[in-house]
């Protein structure tokens, strides 16, 4: 009992810190240049770069329409995320085990800020994007991780089908 009373008054204070340092802020995106960290699902993209777009709705309901999307490893996508919905959601890319993961924070602390490239947090009615450069193959997955939301199942696949050097995305070598 000790344990859980010393946890929840962390996370207690740890919302309020966050409150106090997020008052007065603009919400804007910061200038300057995206985060581009390689993750086990790819890397930030440059919106020039984006060949192609996929617009993705988000609704009450907890789904994404569509939740199931592929594309070729190296190809660079924007996503434009709409909320259809009366409640906040979000778009959040990953592996399923990150993705767990980071449900069960959201869990614990429900008003953790994102910002992340591979995150959009979408108010009612509003669109976000996502710029991604899916440059590693395998299947991933995409979720809203508001508190609740991926527990009912608001998740979708990405299958990002590995480059073969007929496609235009090998060595440029002709053999």
């Amino acid at each position: 009992m000790k344990r859980l009373n010393a946890l929840l008054a962390a996370a207690l204070m740890g919302m309020s810190l966050g409150a106090m340092a997020h008052e007065g802020e603009d919400h804007k995106k910061k200038a300057g240049p995206v985060k581009k960290e390689q993750k086990d699902w790819g890397i930030a993209g440059d919106a020039k770069a984006a060949k192609r777009t996929i617009e993705l709705t988000m609704t009450d309901n907890m789904r994404f329409t569509p939740d199931k999307i592929e594309v070729k490893q190296g190809e660079v996508v924007k996503f434009v995320i709409k909320n259809n919905g009366k409640m906040m959601h979000e778009m959040v890319i990953g592996t399923k085990k990150v993705l767990d993961e980071h449900a069960a924070l959201m869990m614990k602390f429900p008003n953790m800020e994102h910002d992340e490239p591979y995150m959009a947090h979408v108010a009612q009615a509003k669109t976000g994007e996502i710029v991604w450069n899916f440059n590693r193959a395998g299947d991933f997955d995409f979720a809203c991780l508001i508190a609740g939301h991926y527990q009912a199942g608001m998740v979708g696949k990405i299958k990002v089908v590995a480059a073969t050097k007929s496609d235009g995305h090998g060595t440029g070598h002709k053999h």
